[in-house]
């Protein structure tokens, strides 16, 4: 989408991420290295492509080789078994194959803007991760940050102070180039972001534990900030800026926020596999779906994403999409693309 918006369609970038893709679609705590892929595609030594034939390998999860399936940039992976100094020389050895003209870091929220300590912050690692390693490399790199706030973390007026110039504000024409990917991908914090660039607002409830983000004309807006500044504020960055292992790196995590976001995941998964996910039948999950959208309008949401929906109904993603293809049968005036939108006031399910 940020690259539609920047540099067009004709040349589509490379875009190197993680496959990390959350329980939701992933059982398996942690990111995802090469090994539980098959049929990658060696781009550098180092540096792997996931393309549309690719499949992970089970038990693990990802959506990567889907999106490279439907989309026209190239899906490299972020292999961050090896630390940020690993993640430094996938990125040296890309920036020697590929000759780039720009390189963009980009963070949809702001977190990678934060310091480490705030209460809200449920996910810095992986930020802190590609931060350390882009102040490592020999090239200059440009840190965007889109939708501050959407992911639900950092107060968009925290992060007010710590934006540079507007960049671009993203449109309804801008979210064409996703296709029909966010129909079926789970992430939320994109979803909130291409709802706000066609022109939604209200509040959005997300994640498993309902956190509220505002949907304002701030939303769509991709704002640069100052790379240097971002490494000498978010400790943790600087802290594993030399680690040459994910379980050192996670170990920072611990001592300086507190908390491993993978730790959350070991306890969430160890939680899902003593428990059994309700059965989804239509009746009885639509009227849970009154009971959630009423409660949900006494805390002021207007929106919601179906993962959100999903948990909070009591199932879980082996059975996302046939519950979003059941509200959408039920209920097709309630999608407002890619969000679930909460009804004013009680309507029948039937």
């Amino acid at each position: 989408m940020l690259d539609a918006a920047l540099y067009g369609s004709d040349d589509p970038s490379v875009i190197l991420t993680y496959a990390w893709d959350r329980l939701l679609i992933d059982p398996v705590p942690g990111p995802r290295g090469p090994a539980d892929f098959t049929d990658l595609r060696h781009l550098t030594p180092n540096v792997f492509a996931v393309p549309g034939d690719a499949q992970p390998i089970a038990p693990a999860g990802s959506t990567l080789p889907r999106l490279a399936a439907e989309l026209p940039n190239t899906f490299a992976l972020i292999d961050p078994r090896h630390g940020a100094t690993g993640i430094a020389h996938q990125l040296e050895e890309l920036l020697t194959h590929l000759k780039p003209n720009s390189i963009d870091l980009l963070d949809v929220g702001g977190d990678i803007l934060a310091q480490g300590d705030e209460p809200t912050l449920k996910s810095p690692l992986g930020d802190a991760l590609t931060l350390a390693a882009c102040c490592q490399v020999d090239a200059p790199v440009r840190l965007l940050i889109a939708g501050p706030g959407l992911d639900g973390e950092i107060p968009a007026g925290d992060l007010r102070d710590r934006l540079g110039a507007l960049v671009c504000t993203l449109t309804a024409e801008h979210t064409a180039a996703l296709g029909t990917a966010l129909d079926w991908h789970p992430s939320e914090a994109t979803a909130m972001l291409a709802a706000t660039a066609r022109g939604v607002r209200g509040l959005c409830e997300v994640r498993d534990a309902g956190l509220p983000v505002p949907l304002t004309d701030e939303g769509p807006s991709v704002y640069e900030a100052d790379l240097d500044e971002a490494l000498s504020r978010n400790e943790l960055a600087r802290a594993i800026a030399t680690t040459t292992t994910l379980d050192e790196a996670e170990q920072h995590s611990r001592d300086i926020c507190g908390f491993s976001e993978i730790d959350y995941e070991r306890n969430k998964a160890a939680w899902l596999s003593d428990h059994t996910p309700a059965q989804l039948d239509p009746e009885a999950a639509l009227s849970r779906l009154d009971q959630f959208e009423a409660d949900a309008r006494t805390r002021g949401i207007t929106h919601t994403t179906f993962r959100r929906i999903t948990e909070a109904l009591g199932f879980n993603g082996a059975q996302r999409q046939d519950l979003r293809d059941l509200l959408l049968t039920s209920h097709p005036e309630q999608y407002e693309a890619p969000l679930w939108r909460i009804t004013t006031s009680t309507s029948p399910s039937t």
